[in-house]
């Protein structure tokens, strides 16, 4: 009898996980947080990229989220902690620093890096990641456009990124004490992990269809488009609002086919009442 109790009850508990928010993100998949991308553009014009980085994360955040292989932090979830550290301001990131932060979003690897818009037009991603277990810089990338299409570029960065990070070593950033306590405690597990050992389910980027992905890369975004997107990102990260909608407004004019702007100006028009 007791027997039989004890199996009705773990299969319960399977059937409750796997239905949960945890399992429909990959639950044991490596988490992953890409933290910050500076500008490094050369020439008269660098000034007029600082902040590019922004959209620049946020989209590599995106296609690195489709990926089944890992979870990748949200970039709320990633401002918020940068901006409790006072790492929000371009140039502060370094392996240390990436280390420290990836400990606290309870990520594996780190990713960072920075744009370049060169002295001919091209475009320039260059990445790495660091380990969080060993503080290590590893996996540098770089790819490059004669060009302007930074969202290819996202594109490549990504494809390098998933193809050459060493993700099993990883354990996803989750202790096997932590990921066994839920089970021990009648928790749910978004609830039980403290954010340095296990992010909650919320903390996690959106998943998109390969569908999705695939239109995305479709579209060619200059980087003067980039920028602008970038300044909505921020506008909204400061929670204003009106001036993230008039932004992405000129952002969907200057590139109707952007689907990531129009999700994001479809959603604050109607916060804000638009």
């Amino acid at each position: 009898m007791k027997r039989s109790v004890l199996c009705v009850a773990a299969v319960a508990s399977a059937m409750a996980f796997l239905s949960s928010p945890v399992a429909a993100q990959g639950g044991g998949a490596p988490v992953v947080a890409v933290l910050a991308f500076d500008n490094n553009s050369i020439g008269k014009d660098a000034k007029d990229f600082d902040g590019i980085g922004k959209g620049v994360t946020e989209l590599l955040i995106t296609d690195l989220a489709a990926s089944s292989k890992v979870r990748v932090v949200d970039r709320s979830r990633i401002e918020q902690i940068l901006a409790e550290q006072n790492l929000s301001k371009s140039g502060a990131i370094d392996a240390e620093t990436a280390a420290k932060v990836g400990k606290l979003l309870g990520a594996c690897y780190t990713i960072w890096g920075g744009y370049m818009h060169d002295l001919k037009g091209g475009n320039v991603l260059t990445a790495h990641s660091t380990s969080v277990e060993t503080g290590r810089m590893e996996n540098p990338q770089k790819v490059m456009s004669n060009g302007d299409d930074v969202m290819a570029l996202i594109g490549q960065l990504s494809s390098k990124l998933q193809s050459d990070m060493k993700l099993s070593s990883c354990n996803g950033g989750m202790s096997r004490s932590a990921s066994a306590a839920p089970a021990q405690q009648g928790a749910t597990p978004a609830k039980a992990a403290a954010p340095a050992s296990a992010p909650a389910t919320e903390t996690f980027a959106n998943k998109i269809s390969e569908a999705d992905l695939n239109k995305r890369h479709a579209v060619k975004i200059d980087a003067r488009t980039m920028l602008l997107y970038s300044r909505a990102l921020d506008a909204e990260d400061h929670k204003d609002k009106s001036k993230a909608v008039e932004l992405l407004k000129q952002v969907v004019a200057k590139n109707p086919d952007f689907p990531d702007a129009q999700k994001k100006l479809a959603a604050l028009s109607s916060k804000a009442g638009d």
